[in-house]
């Protein structure tokens, strides 16, 4: 339900502004974001794994903080990593 190394060092270098960039929120809603997608799969296989359930909506509320912290601060890069994305809002 977790991503290797690799693939969250290729999110950074996607998302954040230079390749040690893990702290902007970009980068952090993109983590979040493939946690949330790999741990969706697994949960509809396991369908009464109800503490990952309650993992993925933790995941999915500290998505929901980050991104309308984005919204508040600067509106563009909000819009850039919802399209870049393809989340929905």
């Amino acid at each position: 339900m977790s991503i290797n190394a690799q693939r969250k060092r290729e999110l950074v270098n996607e998302f954040g502004a230079k390749e040690s960039d893990t702290g902007s929120p970009e980068v952090q809603v993109a983590i979040l974001s493939e946690r949330i997608g790999t741990l969706t799969e697994h949960l509809r296989t396991h369908k009464k794994d109800f503490h990952s359930r309650r993992g993925l909506l933790k995941m999915v509320g500290q998505r929901r903080r980050l991104l309308d912290y984005l919204k508040s601060k600067e509106v563009e890069r909000y819009e850039k990593v919802i399209q870049r994305l393809g989340l929905r809002r």
